[in-house]
């Protein structure tokens, strides 16, 4: 009967981490998205009375396609991508070594990313995008939260690849 338990244990304990991150991306992303959502209509811009705001605003937009507002009106087939992702992240998450910490970053981020935009597309029928940063393409915490995990998922390859080369010096020479 300990049997179970430790399993469990040990299971939870392997993911933990990828919970909290991925946890924490979820969260942030639909808390925006709600204040965005109550505070704006639809199109409306909040700039702040800031130096920021020429560089930077709030904008309300429905997003019913992909990043940057391609494929526009296929949310229902948009909407099985994260689950392939959570199902892959979920597969290799364990066979990532715990000192590669950021290639785990990468993947909290990416399957919080994911996750929070799937919400959105279940709960609202499109996802919220109000980030506008200059001319960039208006984004949310969980697309950001996408873009950063691709960045520490090449970053991590890249140091994992360095590392080797350093502990390896044959490698270097091909």
């Amino acid at each position: 009967m300990n049997m179970p338990s430790q399993a469990i244990r040990k299971t939870l304990s392997t993911y933990a981490i990828l919970f909290v991150i991925a946890g924490f991306v979820i969260f942030l992303d639909q808390l925006t998205k709600a204040v965005v959502r109550q505070n704006l209509m639809l199109g409306e811009i909040y700039r702040p009375d800031l130096w920021i705001s020429q560089y930077a605003r709030l904008v309300l937009l429905k997003n019913t396609g992909a990043a940057n507002g391609i494929f526009q009106n296929l949310n229902s087939l948009l909407a099985v991508f994260p689950f392939i992702v959570a199902l892959a992240i979920l597969y290799y998450f364990p066979r990532v070594p715990r000192q590669d910490w950021l290639v785990r970053l990468a993947l909290g981020l990416y399957l919080g990313g994911a996750l929070g935009n799937l919400i959105d597309r279940l709960t609202q029928g499109y996802v919220t995008d109000f980030i506008s940063v200059g001319y960039f393409a208006v984004f949310n915490i969980a697309d950001a939260a996408v873009s950063l995990g691709v960045a520490s998922l090449l970053a991590g390859v890249w140091l994992h690849d360095r590392v080797k080369k350093v502990e390896s010096p044959e490698l270097s020479e091909q």
